[in-house]
């Protein structure tokens, strides 16, 4: 093998290598976005500087940078066609050099670049931000020429169309506006309590099924009335022998007509079909749901199909805006607080709030409530008095109802206590 194959070796690994690297700044770029980029510049990360400069013209560097890592996947394939041709001949040479070609590229140009700027998409743009920077600027004029001969071909503003926003950026634009003071604190609660509807699974925001107020289908009509006064309720789940028998939902809006027209039929025929959803359904796809079959109220089932509980577009709302208190709600407050140290809260309070009340670290991947967080780490049916420490918090069951914890006593520990 002459000394000219050598080079061309070369120079396909060097075109390999230079291909990966700008696949991986233009997958890292697209991603931070401009508060994002100058934060890094605060915190005085290396290359944080050029990335800002970068981010702030992103739809000319990711043009560049798409006309770059299409010049240099041109190039790859046609000196690596060359070397298959020098050595074989002919067009199973050619052919030999650009399938192997085809798959270098995928392998190192698409694969790898993609997993490494989805692991670390910061840290990724930054190192590289100082090396890209220069041929951005270098071919800016020849991006721009080619940009304006596609806009002919593709009528419209070629930036503008460029110019996607990521959900990850937006959050970091509602993080920076928040310390910023840009927002107030509660409108920077509801709009990170939006981000994080896709997030939040059914279960967390549920009403749990003991705590459903709901009917058996043989009750009389008075007693379901009755219910749904006391209750302050205008949908109420039918149950048959128990609850895991939803068998419909009845609206006080179609027992009132009933007894108005005084017509005689039996109440259990006004029941409507219930939507049931899984437990691990996200919040943001059953808003969906509910807005598109118009129903405000869903059962919600485990994966074995029994009852766990009930959701409405009132237990989402309260998830985006907090508790939601009317004329006929006569409900504690889920926190009470007793001094610096101390707080008394009610079981259902989820776990990751009470996390961010202490200001601490709290695991929350088996339990959504406190009262399910207490009840885990005793591994068995509490008496009043018991308590769990947890990290630097002590958890004392301070009220309970049958089997189940209702209320907690929430006590910083002592640096002693903590195990």
């Amino acid at each position: 093998m002459t000394a000219q194959y050598w080079l061309l070796i070369a120079v396909v690994g060097v075109l390999l290598v230079l291909t990966g690297v700008f696949e991986a700044a233009k997958a890292a770029v697209a991603r931070v976005s401009a508060p994002r980029a100058e934060k890094l510049t605060a915190d005085g990360v290396r290359g944080a500087d050029a990335l800002v400069s970068l981010v702030e013209e992103l739809p000319r560097t990711l043009a560049v940078l798409a006309l770059l890592t299409t010049m240099l996947r041109g190039a790859y394939v046609a000196v690596l066609a060359a070397v298959g041709f020098g050595l074989l001949g002919g067009v199973a040479g050619l052919t030999l050099g650009a399938l192997l070609a085809v798959l270098t590229l995928y392998v190192a140009a698409d694969v790898v670049p993609a997993g490494v700027v989805g692991a670390h998409p910061e840290r990724v743009a930054a190192r590289l931000a100082g090396t890209v920077r220069w041929p951005v600027a270098a071919l800016g004029p020849l991006a721009r020429v080619m940009g304006r001969l596609g806009s002919i071909v593709t009528p419209g503003d070629a930036d503008e169309q460029a110019l996607v926003v990521t959900t990850e950026q937006l959050r970091d634009l509602v993080d920076v506006a928040g310390a910023e003071d840009t927002l107030s604190a509660s409108r920077h609660a509801m709009l990170t309590a939006v981000f994080g509807l896709d997030d939040t699974v059914v279960r967390s925001v549920m009403v749990p099924r003991p705590d459903m107020v709901a009917v058996p289908a043989k009750a009389p009509l008075d007693e379901v009335v009755e219910v749904m006064l006391s209750a302050g309720h205008s949908r109420i789940p039918v149950h048959g022998d128990d609850r895991d028998e939803i068998e419909g939902i009845v609206y006080a809006k179609d027992v009132l007509a009933l007894l108005h027209t005084g017509e005689v039929r039996e109440w259990t025929e006004l029941m409507r079909t219930p939507l049931v959803v899984p437990e691990l359904k996200s919040v943001e796809e059953l808003l969906r749901e509910l807005q598109a079959q118009q129903v405000h109220m869903a059962v919600v089932v485990d994966e074995y199909g029994a009852t766990v509980g009930l959701i409405t577009i009132e237990d989402i709302l309260e998830e985006l805006v907090g508790e939601i208190v009317d004329e006929y709600d006569d409900e504690l407050p889920l926190v009470e607080v007793l001094d610096g140290e101390r707080w008394r809260v009610d079981a259902r309070l989820p776990v990751h709030d009470l996390a961010e009340l202490v200001d601490t670290r709290l695991p929350d991947d088996e339990w959504d409530t406190v009262g399910g967080l207490l009840f885990g780490m005793l591994g068995h049916i509490a008496t009043p008095g018991e308590h769990v420490v947890v990290d630097d918090v002590r958890l004392t069951a301070e009220q309970v109802r049958g089997r189940r914890i209702s209320q907690v006593l929430v006590e910083r520990c002592a640096d002693e206590e903590v195990v």
